[in-house]
């Protein structure tokens, strides 16, 4: 019998990195659907459009480096921060948008620092980000939710808002778009309104957005499904959420016609998807169990704060890159201590060290 003789073990590789893409892209299905629903067919379509973006963009990278181009595909990294990065973005982002960002969070976040495992920042809050800041109209034209909007656009309706930039027939963006809770919530309390008065918008479900705490709730449940596969640790999630929750909570005791009530944070935005899916990036995470701790602490404690006093509403994109480069350092102070770090050595009989 020929051929090369494999030394024990002969199971598969755990923790393999196409694997673990895999399961990510699984467990975003629930929320995906979500938003389909309840704000139509454009993120589906931003979905396909950023993930050829992306699968290109890597491609000639690759090719213009001298890398081999198919097994770096193979590991669905390169979908994963496309998808991550359409569900972030307003489903009738025009394609162009979509194309810069992808570019910018692949070519440039990810590919230039060596690509993946070498990059200190997660590309899709990148591209995000880099967005946000450039186009923000553009970047904060939200479709109203299914069960508030007047109407909602068709396949064909979203792929020419997307494409051409067309509205549908004798409709404009004030019929089509709203406002998202957290800049809801963000205009009125600036306008001096209180809690209770900006809760009487139909805009408002039981304890976030209608529609948008809907879509926390199916994000949650595809963050649970990786925590049972043990994709992530609870570390980060548990963490970012409680330490978010806490804050929250403290200032609504204090007064809770200025500041709503914590549950609030969770289902009005990106924290239950930045909790599961973007914080625990490992690329871009902390490593040590001590270290996530923190990590997900001081996402959330920034969360609250720019949502509170700063310029962005939301502000998941941005505790997390700002925690991005604070990541190293924090792995650096809590490592765990070296088995046998710091015991005496034990003497042996005549007193000497054994």
């Amino acid at each position: 019998m020929s051929g090369a003789v494999m030394s024990s073990p002969h199971g598969p590789r755990a923790g393999r990195v196409d694997w673990i893409m895999g399961q990510v892209l699984f467990a975003l299905v629930p929320g995906i659907l979500a938003m389909t629903w309840y704000f139509g067919w454009g993120l589906l379509i931003n979905i396909v459009l950023a993930i050829v973006f992306a699968l290109g963009a890597e491609a000639a990278v690759l090719r213009a480096r001298g890398r081999a181009v198919l097994p770096t595909l193979k590991d669905y990294s390169a979908v994963v921060t496309a998808v991550l990065f359409a569900i972030a973005v307003p489903p009738t982002l025009p394609w162009w948008l979509t194309l810069i960002g992808v570019l910018f969070a692949i070519a440039l976040v990810k590919q230039l620092y060596g690509g993946l495992g070498y990059n200190p920042f997660n590309p899709a809050m990148a591209g995000y980000v880099f967005l946000l800041i450039s186009y923000p109209v553009e970047m904060t034209n939200w479709l109203a939710p299914r069960m508030l909007a007047e109407h909602t656009p068709s396949f064909l309706e979203s792929l020419q808002l997307i494409f051409l930039g067309h509205l549908p027939q004798g409709l404009d963006w004030d019929v089509l778009s709203s406002a998202t809770p957290l800049d809801e919530m963000r205009t009125l309390r600036a306008r001096d309104l209180m809690i209770e008065e900006i809760r009487q918008s139909p805009l408002w479900g039981d304890f976030g957005g209608r529609g948008w705490e809907w879509v926390g709730n199916w994000f949650l449940l595809g963050g649970l499904y990786l925590l049972s596969r043990r994709v992530i640790t609870w570390h980060i999630p548990i963490s970012l959420m409680a330490s978010l929750l806490v804050l929250a909570g403290l200032f609504w005791l204090f007064d809770p016609q200025a500041y709503p009530f914590p549950a609030f944070h969770l289902f009005s935005g990106g924290v239950i998807l930045g909790a599961f899916f973007i914080a625990t990036d490992p690329v871009t995470a902390c490593t040590t169990r001590k270290g996530q701790l923190i990590f997900g602490a001081l996402i959330g404690a920034l969360v609250f704060f720019i949502r509170s006093w700063g310029g962005y509403p939301d502000a998941v994109a941005f505790a997390v890159l700002l925690l991005n480069i604070a990541a190293p350092t924090i792995d650096y102070y809590t490592q765990p201590r070296v088995f046998g770090h710091g015991r005496s050595h034990a003497k042996g009989p005549d007193g000497g060290a054994g």
